[in-house]
């Protein structure tokens, strides 16, 4: 049934996998570049994550492939380990673990992140997609594309990129990426809506082709501009099938007995697995049709996939919200057009690898700040802001922090902040005091009811409550709605109750156990 309804939307699927492909080849290339990686690596994590992990999940937009976030990781442990084919042993073994948390339905882990920080992931990519791809827009490439820390490793952050490129503007990025930019929003905002052969020949499509021309006439003399080797796509072209062959590598296995790549293998696993989960989420709310993903079985197609991909000589894989966000963006209904973009990939990489190298990367940087801006709409903010503070403040700390750090990091904020309202919350909903009034003997009764759960959490509003009990007045202390009370909240009542006889307090309790 589900093979059914993947070939049922091809129409929708198809060009949107061609999207998707443009923009995933150079994100492929520019994060090996950024690993430290062999080229062809990013390029097979790419294929893997769109045949082998599209065919295995549940996710219907998602997209798989190598990650911007593991760079890092995969550049230091290739260091530790002292080789790549070792690292390629851990990469397997990671894809055992995910396999194993899979199974073992970790996949929960990924229902506890707040929708205010998923909406400020969201955001704070799209924003830093803007900000990461206006160099490339200018033709200033020192950056490698897909890489998204603050702190670049060109000795620039973020910020300061966009000021060298400045000053070194590439007159003939700069047209191509300007018209390219009209183009697209033209397309997106009058000729889609005129007729349904705009719908299916999709805008980034066109783009691809003008960029292509372009740089055609540049290298011919037709017009009187020029793109350097590093202002276009650098694919590894092989010279014959058997050439293409060798640029796969397998992992050393007598790495087995060596603990560093298992503690290795962990890492990658942990933080591919959030990754993985967090874009999971992130692509749920993007989905118009708002589908849920199976993250348990996420889990296990991301296992699957990196050992696959640890096994050819691969990256790490997990889903990916730049290729995800693209692919919802462009019209995708299934994960046909995941796994298509997969082979397209292959195809690419086995026959035309020379045609792609044609494609100047100010092309594909106004695709992607199409995506960005898409991403990251003003009317959000907006949006957030009317929720109230409890929503607003998590989901601006979360884009600022992966602005001025990483994608995990900003989480990790975003997340903290959550907490901090949730607590905040529990702190001023344990409890309730109810009207004072007298009774027959003339005493002031003070009535608490506490709430269902009274975690250790509310001990200080709850001390802070027992404080204002005057002298010689009673107080009732309701448990009949409670279902469960930390035992440090069951202590400080029974402190007070002993207090309380030193300042005439008479205490009540209903409904609550014996034993206190």
């Amino acid at each position: 049934m589900e093979l059914k309804n993947m070939f049922k939307e091809l129409k929708n699927d198809f060009p949107a996998s061609i999207i998707v492909f443009f923009v995933a080849l150079p994100l492929c290339l520019g994060i090996a570049l950024a690993s430290g990686a062999p080229l062809f690596s990013g390029i097979i994590a790419g294929i893997v994550g769109g045949i082998i992990v599209g065919s295995a999940s549940g996710s219907p937009l998602g997209v798989s492939g190598p990650a911007a976030g593991l760079a890092v990781i995969v550049l230091t442990s290739i260091a530790t380990l002292g080789s790549w084919e070792m690292f390629l042993m851990a990469v397997v073994i990671s894809g055992m673990i995910q396999l194993a948390l899979g199974y073992a339905k970790a996949g929960f882990v990924a229902y506890f992140f707040p929708n205010s920080v998923i909406k400020g992931m969201l955001t704070g990519i799209g924003l830093l997609i803007i900000l990461k791809q206006i160099p490339h827009a200018l033709g200033w490439d020192k950056d490698a594309m897909g890489d998204d820390a603050f702190m670049q490793a060109d000795g620039q952050n973020t910020l300061s990129e966009i000021g060298q490129a400045l000053n070194f503007i590439t007159p003939g990025a700069v047209l191509i990426g300007a018209i390219s930019l009209a183009i697209l929003i033209f397309w997106d905002k009058v000729l889609m809506k005129k007729h349904k052969i705009f719908q299916i020949i999709q805008g980034p499509i066109v783009v691809v082709a003008f960029g292509i021309l372009m740089n055609y006439c540049f290298q011919n003399g037709i017009l009187d501009y020029s793109l350097s080797a590093k202002q276009v796509v650098s694919l590894p072209v092989p010279s014959s099938f058997s050439d293409f062959l060798t640029q796969f590598t397998f992992p050393d296995f007598s790495a087995l007995t060596n603990i560093e790549v298992y503690k290795v293998a962990i890492v990658i696993a942990i933080v591919g697995s959030l990754e993985t989960l967090l874009c999971v989420e992130a692509t749920d709310k993007l989905d118009p049709d708002r589908r849920i993903t199976p993250t348990n079985r996420e889990l296990k197609a991301q296992g699957l996939g990196n050992i696959v991909s640890g096994l050819i000589g691969g990256l790490p894989i997990t889903q990916v919200i730049v290729r995800s966000s693209a692919n919802i963006n462009f019209g995708a209904k299934t994960k046909m057009s995941a796994i298509l973009h997969g082979f397209f990939l292959l195809i690419s990489a086995v026959t035309i690898a020379s045609l792609m190298n044609m494609i100047p990367l100010a092309s594909l940087a106004a695709i992607l700040l199409m995506v960005g801006y898409k991403l990251a709409k003003p009317a959000l903010f907006t949006e957030m802001y009317k929720l109230g503070w409890e929503q607003f403040i998590p989901f601006t700390m979360t884009v600022v922090a992966i602005l001025a750090t990483d994608l995990l990091k900003g989480i990790t904020v975003g997340i903290l902040f959550g907490i901090f309202y949730t607590l905040r919350h529990s702190y001023r909903n344990s409890h309730h005091l109810k009207d004072r009034v007298k009774n027959e003997d003339g005493q002031v009764v003070h009535h608490i009811v506490l709430a269902q759960e009274v975690s250790f959490f509310n001990k200080a509003s709850i001390i802070e409550t027992l404080d204002l009990i005057t002298e010689d007045s009673k107080v009732v202390i309701d448990f009949s709605k409670s279902k469960s009370i930390a035992y440090d909240v069951l202590e400080i009542i029974k402190d007070f109750e002993i207090h309380a006889k030193t300042k005439n307090i008479t205490v009540e309790k209903i409904k609550f156990s014996p034993s206190l």
